[in-house]
């Protein structure tokens, strides 16, 4: 039996130019001006700098959102004086007064060097070794990671050889090969595990009895020695406790990544430029956006004489209707992205300084605990906005503060009561919490039954497993691997 039934729905899309502008918004500083180098090179109508003259009225007429590509307008249907204006008028460079040049940047040079793997290479230049034994020990190089470790098991690599280079050898010439190149520098690497990283060190330094002891350690307790039992060691070597402590002191200082440590090593240095900035000038926080935020765009007065040309013609050919219709989508954009930039700094403004004035207590002092609970929504209701564009600022955008540079969205956090039902940040829990394992007596260190005892004796009643979860957001280990001899 059919049934038939009339649903009503309510749904809303967002037109291609919002959804542009929202990537906009969550683009930072850096990607923006990647961002904004491709649509000049992409849009011959837009350019870059300041406008001379004759230049289109800001007030533009076309309804841009209401527009589709598909949509079919003649040329004559085209007002050409919306796009042309005798006026003096303002250029569209969309720095204001609240966002400065960024004068305090400074371009850093970068030496160009090797790659890790090709700094290897070059040692083994200074080694003699045969054609097989060449090889191997050059594919052996090949499969150091950038940490400094060979993570894949010899058979792996004897099958590679086999295959990809067609040497056949077996494990044990491999292993033999291994040795070799475990003597390069940095010291440690090639090592296929930590204990052998370590090892290999210790192994280079002068064999004192420490050292020595340091060894044994590694390569017969290594499971002991990092679950810091610390009694077994004592019994099992039948040591003293300033001995063990000082073996210990000696594995500490070894490099557990050698690769990290290697200057030319291939890593992508991520360079933060901040997008805003927060200064105490007199007492009050004033806020200002990065100047490469503020670019100063403008609409090429080369398309606009075009369509002047086009307008005092008196024979329109074809070709003449085609290339203003050419025209006139292109100015259309290069409009839109200039209005979209404009409404990116306001958005990015807005938002920053709602953020600034919730947090004003903290930012005047730096005191951590004075941040107060915020979320998103907290911001989206005082600026009216969606909190999906609250978000977008705040995941993707630094702050340049009198305490550091930070990312906008560390500021957000949770709430929780205290014992007098005041709202308190989670942030300023943690941040207790860091203090009171700081200052805990290492050799016994605190629980995490004990952490929330102490807790609520300073009026933050919360369970152990709240107290567990904020110790690993931390990155503090458990206390028993925080214990110290």
């Amino acid at each position: 039996m059919l049934k038939q039934h009339l649903q009503f729905k309510l749904s809303q899309k967002l037109s291609p130019q919002q959804i542009q502008l929202m990537k906009l918004i969550q683009l930072p500083t850096q990607a923006f001006e990647q961002r904004i180098n491709q649509e000049l090179e992409e849009n011959p109508a837009l350019e870059s700098g300041k406008e001379e003259k004759n230049s289109l009225d800001e007030d533009f007429s076309e309804d841009y959102e209401g527009e589709s590509d598909s949509e079919s307008i003649g040329a004559e249907d085209i007002n050409i004086d919306d796009y042309l204006s005798d006026d003096e008028v303002p250029d569209y460079k969309t720095r204001a007064n609240n966002y400065s040049p960024d004068d305090d940047e400074k371009s850093i040079p970068y030496a160009a060097g090797i790659s890790f793997n090709q700094y290897l290479i070059n040692q083994l230049n200074t080694v003699y070794l045969n054609d097989l034994e060449w090889a191997i020990a050059e594919f052996l190089v090949g499969s150091v990671d950038e940490s400094g470790y060979i993570r894949r098991p010899l058979a792996d690599i004897a099958d590679d050889l086999a295959f990809t280079q067609n040497i056949h050898c077996e494990e044990a010439d491999i292993e033999r090969v291994l040795k070799i190149v475990q003597e390069l520098d940095p010291p440690g690497v090639a090592a296929r595990t930590l204990d052998e990283c370590l090892i290999l060190q210790l192994k280079r330094k002068e064999r004192t009895p420490n050292i020595e002891l340091a060894i044994n350690i590694l390569d017969k307790s290594f499971e002991q020695f990092t679950k810091k039992h610390y009694k077994k060691l004592l019994q099992k070597y039948d040591i003293k406790e300033d001995e063990l402590k000082e073996a210990v002191s000696e594995i500490e200082k070894l490099n557990p990544k050698p690769g990290g440590s290697y200057a030319g090593s291939n890593k992508v240095i991520e360079h933060i430029v901040p997008d805003f900035s927060i200064k105490i000038v007199d007492g009050e926080l004033e806020l200002t956006l990065n100047g490469r935020n503020a670019p100063e765009l403008h609409i090429s007065n080369e398309y606009s004489n075009m369509l002047a040309g086009y307008k005092s013609a008196k024979d329109k050919s074809k070709s003449q209707k085609d290339a203003v219709m050419f025209i006139k989508q292109k100015l259309d954009s290069a409009k839109w992205f200039i209005d979209a930039i404009k409404q990116r700094q306001q958005t990015l403004y807005i938002t920053m300084n709602a953020i600034m004035q919730y947090q004003k207590e903290y930012f005047l002092s730096g005191d951590e605990r004075k941040l107060r609970p915020m979320i998103l929504k907290d911001i989206a209701d005082a600026i009216h906005m969606d909190v999906s564009t609250v978000s977008r600022v705040a995941n993707s955008k630094y702050v340049d503060t009198p305490y550091g540079t930070k990312l906008i969205k560390e500021y957000f956090s949770e709430s929780m009561k205290n014992e007098e039902g005041e709202d308190v940040s989670t942030r300023e829990i943690k941040s207790i919490l860091e203090t009171v394992i700081s200052d805990e007596e290492k050799k016994k260190p605190l629980t995490d039954d004990k952490l929330a005892a102490l807790l609520k004796d300073k009026g933050y009643p919360i369970a152990r497993r709240t107290v567990a979860k904020y110790r690993e957001q931390l990155g503090i280990p458990v206390a028993r691997l925080r214990k110290q001899i």
